[in-house]
Formats: C-alpha cells, sequence, structure tokens
C-alpha cells in the first residue's frame, strides 16, 4: 500500500472515542447526519475509498462490488455477521473483507438472558400495567409465570454467544442442551454439563425453551420452520437473538396466536425492521429493537477491532479478522 493515509468512509455514525481514533490515523469521512445510506451512497463510497466500513444495514451485494472503483481494497466490516456482504464476488475482485468476532458475545448472552426471563415471568405486562397506573395491588394468582430452575434449555448454535448463554443458564439451574453442526468437544461439554441432541427435530420437542443462537446461512435459513415450530410444547418459548431469517416469522405469529406456543421474545427479525404487526398484539411476545450487542463497552471495542483489521492491512499485512470464502 501507499505511504499515503488511507481514504477511510464509514456508513453510519460510531462511539465517540472510535471516529476520534480514526481521524488521528486515516483520511476518514464520517456519516453525518447518523441515517442509512441509500445504495446510490454506497456506490459512491466505494468508488472514492481505499476502505469501506459498513454495518449489518448495509447490503454489499454483487452488483455493488460491481461498481467499486479500482481504489477499494478493504471492506472492514463493524460487526461480526456478514451476511449482508457478497464476500465471494468481493474476493474475486480482489476485495479483502474483514469484521469484528468476538466482541459481542457477553453482550447477545446477556440479552438472550433477559429475554428468556422477560417472556417467562411476564416482565413487559408487569411494566405496562405500573406504566399505565392501573395497578391494583398484589394477589395470589396476579402474572403468574414460570421458574427457570429445573426447565430445559436449548441451545441451536453452539459458538461463542451459544457457550455464553450456556454458562449463564446453568447458573439459572437450566438443565442445557444444544444442536449444532459439529458436536463440542468433551471437555467443553462437561465444563458446560450440556447434552448434545443430533436431531434438531428430538432436541425441540423436548425443550422448554428454545434460544436461537446460529448465524444465518443458506443451510440455516427459515431452519425454524413452520414443520419444527409445531413439533415445540404449546407451553414452550422460543427466543431469538441471532438473525431473523433463521425462523418463518409468519410460521411463528401463527403459531403463538393459534395458542401453539408459550411465548417468544425476538430481537431480530425475518425483514430487518419491519417487524410483522400481528406480532405486536400479542401479550406473551417480546420484541427489542436489535439491541443484543448495544453496550458502550461492546461498541467501543468493536471499533477498535475495525482499526486494527485496517491498520494491518495498512501495513501491507492480512487483516488478522479477515473473512476467508467457504469458512463462513
Amino acid at each position: 500500500m501507499p505511504a499515503q493515509r488511507l481514504s477511510v468512509v464509514v456508513t453510519r455514525r460510531l462511539p465517540e472515542p472510535v471516529e476520534t481514533r480514526m481521524k488521528e490515523l486515516f483520511d476518514v469521512e464520517l456519516r453525518d447526519p447518523d441515517t442509512k445510506m441509500t445504495r446510490e451512497d454506497l456506490a459512491g463510497a466505494m468508488r472514492r475509498a481505499d476502505v469501506l466500513v459498513p454495518c449489518v444495514t448495509d447490503q454489499i451485494d454483487a452488483g455493488l462490488i460491481g461498481q467499486a472503483g479500482d481504489r477499494l481494497k478493504l471492506i472492514a466490516n463493524y460487526g461480526a455477521g456478514v451476511d449482508h456482504i457478497d464476500v465471494a464476488t468481493a474476493r474475486q475482485r480482489g476485495i479483502l473483507v474483514s469484521n469484528t468476532p468476538g466482541v459481542v458475545t457477553e453482550d447477545t448472552a446477556d440479552m438472550t438472558l433477559a429475554l428468556i426471563l422477560a417472556v417467562t415471568r411476564r416482565i413487559p405486562e408487569g411494566l405496562a400495567v405500573m406504566q399505565a397506573g392501573d395497578w391494583q395491588g398484589w394477589a395470589p394468582t396476579a402474572y403468574l409465570g414460570g421458574r427457570l430452575g429445573g426447565k430445559r434449555l436449548g441451545i441451536l448454535g453452539m459458538g461463542r454467544i451459544g457457550q455464553a448463554v450456556a454458562r449463564r443458564a446453568r447458573a439459572f439451574g437450566m438443565q442445557v442442551h444444544y444442536n449444532n453442526r459439529k458436536r463440542l468437544r468433551p471437555e467443553i461439554e462437561a465444563e458446560l454439563d450440556a447434552t448434545w441432541w443430533e436431531s434438531l427435530d428430538q432436541m425441540v420437542s423436548r425443550m422448554d425453551i428454545l434460544s436461537v443462537n446460529c448465524p444465518h446461512t443458506p443451510s440455516t435459513y427459515h431452519l425454524m420452520n413452520a414443520r419444527r415450530l409445531k413439533l415445540m410444547k404449546p407451553t414452550a418459548v422460543i427466543v431469538n437473538t441471532s438473525r431473523g431469517e433463521v425462523i418463518d416469522e409468519n410460521a411463528l405469529t401463527r403459531g403463538l396466536r393459534a395458542g401453539e406456543l408459550g411465548g417468544a421474545g425476538l430481537d431480530v427479525f425475518e425483514h430487518g425492521h419491519e417487524v410483522n404487526p400481528r406480532l405486536r398484539e400479542l401479550p406473551n411476545v417480546v420484541l427489542l429493537p436489535h439491541m443484543g450487542s448495544a453496550t458502550l463497552e461492546g461498541r467501543i471495542e468493536m471499533g477498535e477491532k475495525v482499526i486494527i483489521n485496517i491498520k494491518t492491512f495498512a501495513d501491507g499485512h492480512r487483516p488478522p479478522d479477515q473473512v476467508v470464502p467457504g469458512q463462513l
């Protein structure tokens, strides 16, 4: 790479410490105001930048990559998931892609347990009554939820986040079960006291709570489809803090409305920020605006990883978090 400072375009506003450090190191173009770039904006940024720093809301497909200028050599994604980037096409064009793995693990696991508690203990219902000023006082049968201790938790996807969820679940006295592409090493299974199920169908039919923690790939799209959702107990709760596309949202909505499921806690949705309006009507559903990784500490750490990836690339080396096609 040339000795001059890299031209870096950032598609959304980042925490102030991250932006300050970027300005010190690179010729950086920050996003102001903090609005999502249009497709035309992204195409323009990709023509004039050496490095693009996008996030999950930016869909960078083969068509956009085809419009990239010769300068663009690195897409340093601000986030761990890269299903919004056509990594294979970027690689064919000689454009590297990096991400920020591991940063959001603990924050997302915290939010998973928060959603489990919110749904099973009916926290939003109690909050709504208090905020409306309608509470009439304590009653023995009011707002009865379920105890977590002793419940079977099934974890779909036992990577970093799934394992972090398992550790928290054990502290609550839950029984941990999981389904994963590959079985964990025996010592990790023993540490988590986790039971592996080779058959996802058999696991979901026996769980009290199902936590979706796998990435969105072609093989996981609608992994929880209508048939599998019907296998779940009518009292079971499903929580998703990974990617909305893993669950067939329309089938989930139908099942909840029909009383075939006990509840759901969703931080992600199949169609981005367009949420099925019928989900909002259900008292046993908790919806959050993709807050799983929303801690200041986590977002600053993500920015630091982006900077390290760019700086390492600028120094002529492979970014430490380079994404390799076929290994997603």
